[in-house]
């Protein structure tokens, strides 16, 4: 049995972890995998680490070339993120011949098709389980247990940091401000919360689950994103009242025009079992024409949930080589469905917005959604401190341009005060 040798570069977060996790098991490895894997090397810009890991000199570089080119690595590990220098690395590695394993979902998402074909020109693999859900296995069961099902629909709460924060709005009251707060003071949000708060993240993981389950590409800069800026306290109670949870959801379905793909915050029914994954957790909500509903929940993120997707990775890497079976699953976008025009959007909304506490208020409102073909399905109507009213309304089904066309219009009524939250409501 050959030794397959494996090069890291990126020792941060996930990196480290990957570290630990060989440090634990690698002996187990041979018994447990029927594969004899050895880390021999790792690269990163600050020797620190390094040294914090315990790595002896002969391991460790600060350059990732060196990873790259040496004859004796069979597989590189890219934990460096991006899509600048991890771009170059990742190619740099699969032209070289060997197999790259990845946690990057920016890359993935946005030059997917690019590093799939420069991987199967080498006829090596390219994996990358820990690019969405961390530590969930998700890709792999897209990609093997689940390839004889039709995919009809996958849902995401795919970002753990909006998760927890929502989780904290709904449990205790805090108001967005101090949930983020909290966040960032335990960690689990950035010092620039932007790429989570207003779901770009999740964007990113939804478009590279869409291009697997629907065997189409689908980019980042398909995905329109909404963020949980605009939810209040007072959102998440009318959303309990009506018996609704809000969550952040990265949707993607198969529709009769293409492929319907958004990241939005989502009333979902408080029945639902991802209506109940809080906290840091994500899960993942995936409906096939033969198994039926399934869902995958765990850790979403962290140094060794992320760091156990990636060793998992790297032993499926290894077995394919011991046994000359590289790139054996590669890209599966065979398919070109049209992405959906988000305006097209046909479901179910929560309207909450503020006007005049006068007669005949309501009934002008209504009538503005009737005009635009807008039916109604319920309406909350509360007084505000002052002397006005806090209207919430949910509608029957209805498209996304007519929805938006009523609310311009009533935004301009001299009895209008204000647009609230406007959230879609996923019937699950």
């Amino acid at each position: 049995m050959r030794t397959i040798n494996v090069g890291l570069i990126g020792l941060g977060t996930v990196g480290s972890g990957v570290v630990e996790i060989f440090e634990r098991h690698a002996e187990q490895f041979r018994s447990r995998t029927g594969v004899d894997i050895a880390l021999v090397k790792c690269a990163d810009r600050n020797p620190a680490r390094a040294a914090d890991l315990g790595l002896a000199p002969e391991r460790f570089t600060i350059e990732a070339a060196d990873i790259i080119r040496d004859p004796d690595i069979d597989i590189v590990v890219e934990l460096i993120g991006g899509t600048g220098v991890a771009r170059e690395v990742v190619l740099d590695a699969l032209g070289a011949g060997k197999a790259v394993v990845t946690a990057n979902k920016a890359l993935m998402a946005t030059h997917g098709r690019e590093v799939m074909d420069a991987a199967a020109d080498q006829g090596v693999d390219i994996l990358f389980e820990a690019s969405v859900g961390g530590g969930i296995p998700i890709i792999n069961p897209l990609k093997h247990s689940l390839v004889s099902n039709e995919i009809q629909a996958v849902y995401g709460i795919v970002n753990g940091t909006t998760n927890y924060m929502l989780t904290r709005m709904a449990e205790d009251g805090l108001d967005y401000a101090s949930a983020l707060a909290e966040a960032q003071e335990r960690g689990f949000a950035e010092a620039d919360p932007t790429a989570d708060v207003d779901g770009l993240d999740a964007a990113a993981k939804i478009a590279i689950l869409a291009s697997i389950a629907f065997n189409s590409r689908v980019t980042f800069a398909d995905v329109p994103a909404e963020g949980i800026q605009s939810i209040t306290p007072g959102d998440i109670a009318y959303a309990r009242e009506t018996g609704y949870e809000i969550k952040l959801v990265a949707v993607a379905k198969r529709a009769a025009t293409g492929v319907d793909v958004r990241v939005q915050p989502t009333m979902i029914r408080a029945s639902h079992p991802l209506a109940n994954v809080n906290g840091v957790y994500n899960a993942i909500y995936v409906i096939g024409d033969a198994v039926g509903e399934t869902m995958f929940f765990g850790e979403g993120a962290g140094s060794l949930p992320a760091a156990s997707a990636v060793v998992g990775d790297i032993i499926e890497a290894a077995r394919h080589i011991e046994r000359g079976c590289a790139g054996l699953v590669g890209c599966t976008c065979s398919e070109s469905l049209p992405i959906c025009d988000i305006a097209d959007l046909e479901t179910s909304y929560y309207i909450r917005l503020t006007a005049a506490d006068e007669p005949g208020v309501l009934a002008a409102i209504a009538g503005v959604f009737a005009t635009n073909g807008v039916s109604l399905a319920s309406v909350i109507q509360r007084q505000t401190d002052d002397s006005g009213a806090e209207i919430v309304w949910i509608t029957h089904r209805a498209a996304e341009r007519d929805v938006r066309a009523a609310l311009a219009t009533i935004d301009s009524l001299e009895a209008a005060r204000g647009i609230g939250t406007v959230l879609r409501v996923e019937e699950l």
